[in-house]
């Protein structure tokens, strides 16, 4: 008897471990994003930032690219760079509107993509 309650206990135990196992979809990504100076960079983390499964953001005004951290489950790379171009900043990806960038700061008025 003592096996058996034993032999039940060490199921649920292992059991219990196994679902607790945490799946990670988290993946590093980088890509072009245009832009002068600080006030685009805030604009540009803050659009990163907007996308939900976005962990991470971080642009580089001397390399001209964004480093992410996103969960896969949640969001694309192709969904950030979108709301990144919908604040007026043209991204490798996706290019932002004429209109959305004549909006943007003097300051802030970079070499557009091609």
């Amino acid at each position: 008897m003592k096996r058996i309650v034993l032999l039940v206990l060490a199921s649920l135990f292992s059991l219990t471990m196994v679902a607790q196992e945490k799946k990670s979809k988290n993946k590093r990504v980088e890509f072009k994003v245009a832009g002068n100076c600080g006030m685009c960079e805030k604009r540009i983390e803050k659009a990163a930032y907007s996308v939900k499964g976005v962990k991470s953001a971080e642009w580089h005004v001397e390399d001209q690219d964004i480093h992410l951290v996103i969960d896969e489950t949640k969001c694309s790379a192709a969904a950030v760079a979108k709301a990144i171009a919908e604040v007026g900043h043209d991204t490798a990806p996706v290019k932002a509107q004429d209109a959305v960038y004549d909006k943007l700061h003097g300051c802030c008025n970079y070499e557009r993509m091609k």
